[in-house]
């Protein structure tokens, strides 16, 4: 009898252990997927940024989508062209858990307004729960002001340098007159450059259309 029950147990251990690699699998393709839990649940502030302004909320998605993906290159952007301190940065992105782009914009913010990035990285901490558009109003950008022109312009030249396509809004077809608009279905195949491939080098300007005499 006793030896009956040995036999009908031992098949469970081993049906668990199926049972659990199961479940793993399915949560990494779940996590792969987005399905039943919210990328946006690893940053330490979530992920809502009301800038105040659609196009600068929906670049600043995509941003945290290369910047999770793509890290050191996006380190190097915001040290060598955004003035922020490397250990900041990694620090934000490490321990304190700050979505990639919520760490953009406090450095775009600073940048624009000749202040620290340090500094807005503090007021941010202090004043996350209020949104990004007043936030930066109350250090003296608003939306629509010369200033946040200048902020929203400052998207286009990242994204060249790291060879990923982006789209302009009505606001910035007069700086970039020859880009794609939000209203086209797809960027020309020279704003395609690098997309899905990581960083790759941005085209130097006048070549991204026509090289050469054609």
């Amino acid at each position: 009898m006793d030896g009956d029950r040995t036999r009908i147990a031992t098949p469970s251990p081993l049906r668990r252990r199926l049972r659990l690699r199961a479940m793993a699998l399915f949560a990494s393709l779940a996590a792969l997927f987005g399905v039943g839990q919210s990328w946006a649940q690893d940053y330490a502030f979530g992920w809502d940024p009301r800038s105040g302004d659609a196009w600068v909320d929906t670049w600043l998605g995509d941003i945290n989508r290369y910047g999770g993906r793509y890290r050191e290159p996006f380190v190097d952007e915001m040290v060598r062209n955004y003035g922020a301190p490397r250990d900041l940065v990694n620090d934000l992105l490490g321990s304190r858990r700050w979505a990639p782009g919520d760490v953009y914009y406090a450095c775009a913010l600073a940048q624009v307004l000749g202040r620290p990035c340090r500094y807005v990285v503090d007021e941010w901490e202090r004043s996350h729960g209020e949104g990004w558009g007043v936030v930066a109003q109350r250090m003296g950008m608003k939306p629509g002001s010369p200033e946040f022109h200048r902020l929203k312009r400052g998207f286009v030249p990242t994204y060249d340098r790291w060879g990923r396509p982006i789209t302009i809004d009505s606001e910035l077809r007069r700086d970039f007159p020859n880009r794609p608009t939000v209203k086209s279905q797809r960027p020309p195949a020279s704003a395609r450059v690098g997309q899905g491939r990581g960083p790759a080098k941005a085209q130097p300007p006048g070549k991204a259309k026509g090289q050469g005499k054609d």
